[in-house]
């Protein structure tokens, strides 16, 4: 399993696509919604469109693949 090290300087926007890349849902896609009350938390809109909480030690932001351009 390939340990994830959070960087402190990692700033998440509003519709931001992230990743789970620590925790029980490690590999869960979603988009970013907002910090929580409590800062160390934050909302994502899970793919199955449900809004979660996770710890934002948890995510990083997913990298979208670039698709092949038609010739």
């Amino acid at each position: 399993m390939m340990r994830h090290e959070p960087s402190v300087r990692t700033i998440f926007r509003e519709g931001d696509e992230v990743v789970l890349a620590e925790g029980t849902y490690q590999g869960t896609l979603g988009v970013f919604v907002r910090f929580r009350t409590d800062v160390h938390w934050a909302d994502i809109t899970e793919r199955d469109g449900s809004i979660r909480s996770h710890p934002v030690a948890w995510l990083d932001h997913s990298v979208r693949r670039a698709e092949p351009e038609a010739v």
